[in-house]
């Protein structure tokens, strides 16, 4: 009578099992080559293979160009497509190769926690790849929600040299109807070299000028309603452009006052302003409690709050609540020292908001943007934009506030303001600065009317 011989899953245990299992997780097909199953191994190397080689090669030639892919729906789509399904096949991979290696009278708590170890491993891998879907889909959301429809075309910046971004924080307080604009800066950026300039606009600017579709109503600058509850500060003009829809008959609600403002803009300034950024102040606590808050160095004590609550002087670590009262408390200052703070503070989120903080809080940054922020720029412009920001973070920045002695805003000089705009977007205001030959006199520090570095200025 013939003996059969035991094939090799009765001869192995299941702990080599559960290691062979794990070993091919890592490289495809181990455990079906030692099963014997060559073909099945052979193809499974293969095909990771394949998939290691097309990454790296995607990898390498788009290395640069990965940011702005990450802004553009299409190729969101395409990643929440694609990891759910490469997910799917390794997990497949490892479910088959535990079968095929696993003992065949394996029974028993051994076969359950080997089961408990191999449903672990498919959890472990599972994981990242429903977690990048996710981190997909709800950056598709945001873009899709946030921005305008494609316009641009093939060249976003139009043949211009430099691109300029209105960026307006908005305050609905709960004492007053509307909403307030209590912060506007504009930031306009060189697209061939990522130098910034951003200039300060005062609330308090008095009768600014009015662009084309509101001049019929102040032909000699913004004056509100007439009265002393609105006496005609560059901070309502927002709000009047939402109350009277007839303004921009084209734009809708909620739009038109942060257009009319962005065109009002550029006529202080002197210089086309492009797209506008709105965000209200609510969201922007909420954004930076999303990354874990940030840090500014703070020159004095500030009270804030009606506890009597107060944001020490030194270098601090500030939650979003305590970052909003940081760029909105006039205790014991003004106007001026507030918007210097508040450029600071812009500042300080550009320099902080590492990739590892903005993936860990990117929900509730999404969230807060969809409902807090509005803007004007089209979503074919966002890989241009993102493009140009990887040359923002290496090159300087510098701002210029039309605040007192330079401008007086109960009379503002729209002619300095203006000539000032000039002169700091001119090649040679926007050229670093040789260094000084040796044993020549250096040359003296830009007067206070003159665009100032905000490393310097901040800390």
């Amino acid at each position: 009578m013939a003996v059969r011989a035991p094939d090799d899953g009765e001869l192995r245990s299941l702990p080599s099992a559960v290691a062979l299992t794990v070993a091919s997780a890592l490289l495809w097909g181990v455990a079906h080559l030692v099963a014997g199953r060559t073909r099945a191994g052979v193809a499974l190397l293969a095909l990771q293979a394949g998939l290691v080689t097309i990454t790296l090669v995607a990898l390498t030639a788009l290395r640069l160009r990965l940011l702005p892919l990450a802004v553009q729906p299409g190729w969101l789509t395409a990643l929440i497509v694609a990891m759910p399904v490469i997910g799917a096949i390794w997990v497949a991979v490892v479910v088959c190769s535990y079968r095929v290696v696993r003992p065949a009278d394996a029974a028993g708590p051994g076969r359950v926690l080997a089961a408990a170890v191999v449903t672990a491993l498919c959890a472990a891998i599972a994981v990242p790849f429903a977690h990048t879907a996710r981190l997909a889909y709800v950056s598709r959301d945001v873009l899709v929600t946030l921005f305008a429809p494609d316009e641009q075309g093939d060249d976003p910046w139009r043949g211009r040299s430099r691109v300029s971004i209105l960026l307006i924080g908005a305050d609905a307080a709960k004492n007053r109807p509307g909403a307030r604009t209590d912060s506007m800066t504009v930031a306009t950026v060189d697209v061939r070299t990522g130098r910034t300039v951003l200039f300060g606009l005062p609330r308090n600017l008095e009768r600014p000028p009015m662009p084309g579709p509101a001049r019929r109503w102040f032909p000699f600058g913004f004056t509100g309603d007439g009265t002393a509850r609105t006496p005609g500060l560059l901070n309502e003009v927002h709000q009047w452009a939402e109350d009277h829809p007839e303004v921009l008959p084209d734009v809708p609600d909620g739009r038109r006052g942060p257009t009319l403002l962005k065109q009002t803009a550029e006529l202080i300034l002197g210089i086309p302003v492009d797209h506008y950024v709105m965000v209200d102040m609510r969201g922007f606590a909420e954004l930076i409690d999303a990354i874990g808050g940030v840090t500014v160095t703070i020159e004095s004590d500030i009270p804030y709050g009606r506890q009597g609550n107060v944001l020490r002087a030194g270098r601090r670590r500030l939650s979003g609540t305590e970052a909003l009262w940081y760029g909105r408390s006039r205790s014991d200052s003004n106007d001026y020292v507030r918007m210097a703070r508040q450029k600071c503070l812009l500042y300080a989120l550009a320099r902080q908001a590492d990739p590892a903080a903005v993936i860990k809080g990117f929900e509730r940054i999404a969230e807060a943007a969809k409902r807090h922020v509005s803007t004007d720029i089209p979503r074919d412009m966002l890989p241009a934009l993102a493009d140009l920001a990887a040359r923002m973070d290496a090159a300087e920045l510098r701002t210029l506030q039309f605040v007192p002695p330079l401008i007086d805003p109960s009379a503002p000089n729209w002619y300095l303001i203006r000539r000032k705009v000039a002169e700091a977007l001119d090649d040679e205001g926007d050229r670093p600065r040789r260094r000084s030959p040796a044993g020549a006199t250096p040359r003296p520090s830009p007067a206070p009317d003159r665009p100032a570095r905000l490393a310097a200025l901040c800390g």
